[in-house]
């Protein structure tokens, strides 16, 4: 796997970055990311010479937030549409996952992120330009590309995940991690040996470890995950004072402990759904005793934001692929495409299935919500025909109002899993319920084939009369 730094080099011949100096820490680097988002090209910015900064000292964003850079990363061809980048994804992934085993990560002792060692009265999260991203905020947050080690005490397996990162002061930071997620599982099970957790964050690194660490997958997958994509297992070094695993060609790594019953408030925090969802909560904090680092090191920054954001373009084509191969395993066939939103995240999802026989479209519904993917704080999934392109919001509200009837095709789960993050849940509450829309908007299976004829145009008339008058149709 080809370390940070040559990543950028290669996006940089494809015409898919863009260099920022003198950006202010304080607000200024998270105004141009979200300005970024409304150009279509959506380039990835690097940002040096930041103001209180050596030169040097950088932040990277939007490193995955075009099909271009998605396929780069993952070492896939480059393909003509996002259907397509889903489509070749999954197949791609059904293979990766069946060789996770093949490519455990490979212990080394030395790496770049050995250059710079910081230990005891050293220690200064301070000394990397860790942006405030939104107004709002806390404070400001070093985590949000991040890859969050942890091990399993009972199993051993190491697990990567990716939870926000608030800076408390030089020597602590605060981690938010929702329920159910295997990084807060792991602190929960040493807490209750009473015993620290101990705890590494990788910071900075290929932009496939980050995206890898924020899949939904089995615990421990993550590194052998990241080894099969690119056929090498990743180099990693066992750090000193927790043992965990820590990829050798890592920017940035910090290393401390968890310690039972130490808590600190942490955010609010501007989410991926746009709003201040969280509030502030007390979170486990990190109490850091190394940090390891590059010369001139580089932080991954993905601030949430509403959709379009930082990383609503890869997750809907890692989600997406990860949640068709879940309906294909689970014997609904003749699934033809799917499409967690850009605009809703996974509190959106689109289903196109060609329907084998009554009922199709319900199962293939019911499945999608209670899957991974669609109990991360789900509100609708709509179900749709394989002519109709989920992921062209057109043809799905088409579909909807078309092929739908409010009293027959919507049904309502109560009492879904949801999270702290959840904007329709009252807060404070002792339990994150909410309830799951489902709606069949593809034609009744019973009279499919009497359904009213659409309005079309062959595509032999397509092609001649685009010939006749091409100026019309030139970009």
């Amino acid at each position: 796997m080809e370390d940070l730094r040559t990543w950028i080099k290669n996006i940089a011949a494809m015409g898919e970055l863009k260099q920022i100096d003198g950006a202010h820490w304080d607000l200024e680097i998270g105004v141009l990311v979200k300005l970024s988002w409304v150009n279509p090209n959506r380039p990835a910015l690097i940002f040096d010479n930041i103001v209180d900064y050596p030169a040097g000292f950088r932040v990277l964003t939007g490193s995955t937030a075009t099909a271009k850079r998605v396929a780069h990363t993952f070492n896939i061809p480059q393909v003509s549409s996002t259907r397509e980048l889903v489509q070749v994804f999954n197949r791609k992934y059904q293979g990766w996952k069946q060789n996770i085993n093949e490519f455990r990560p490979k212990e080394v002792t030395s790496g770049p992120i050995l250059e710079n060692i910081l230990s005891g009265k050293d220690v200064n999260l301070y000394r990397f330009p860790a942006p405030k991203w939104h107004e709002d905020d806390g404070g400001r947050f070093i985590g949000t590309g991040c890859a969050f080690i942890t091990q399993d005490p009972d199993t051993g397996e190491t697990n990567l995940g990716t939870y926000r990162m608030q800076l408390h002061d030089e020597k602590t930071a605060g981690v938010f991690i929702q329920p159910g997620h295997h990084g807060r599982m792991h602190i929960e099970q040493y807490h209750a040996r009473k015993k620290a957790c101990p705890v590494a964050v990788s910071l900075g690194h290929n932009p496939l470890v980050f995206r890898i660490a924020s899949a939904e997958m089995k615990a421990g997958a993550e590194y052998g995950m990241i080894g099969a994509v690119h056929g090498k297992p990743v180099d990693v070094i066992k750090e000193e004072i927790t043992g965990l695993l820590i990829p050798a060609n890592s920017e940035i790594v910090i290393a401390g402990w968890c310690q039972p019953n130490k808590m600190k408030e942490e955010g609010p925090f501007g989410e991926w759904t746009g709003y201040y969802g969280g509030g502030r909560f007390p979170a486990p904090v990190i109490d850091i005793e190394r940090i390891y680092y590059r010369n001139n090191p580089i932080l991954v920054g993905s601030p949430p934001d509403r959709a379009p954001n930082d990383s609503s373009y890869y997750l809907g084509v890692m989600r997406s692929s990860i949640l068709q191969n879940f309906l294909e395993e689970c014997g609904v066939p003749d699934v033809a495409a799917v499409w967690v939103s850009e605009e809703g995240g996974t509190q959106l999802i689109i289903v196109s299935i060609k329907q084998r026989y009554a009922g199709h479209a319900k199962q293939a519904a019911i499945l999608t919500s209670q899957s991974a993917v669609g109990t991360n704080q789900g509100r609708y999934v709509i179900v749709v025909d394989e002519d109709i392109d989920p992921i062209n919001m057109q043809e799905v509200l088409w579909a909807v109002c078309t092929r739908s009837d409010p009293e027959k095709d919507i049904d309502i789960i109560r009492r879904a899993r949801s999270n702290p993050l959840d904007t329709m849940i009252r807060k404070p509450t002792k339990a994150f319920h909410n309830s799951v829309a489902i709606i069949d908007a593809c034609k009744p299976y019973e009279w499919k084939d009497e359904f009213p004829q659409e309005i079309r145009i062959a595509p032999e008339l397509e092609a001649r009369v685009k010939g006749k008058w091409p100026d019309i149709f030139r970009d």
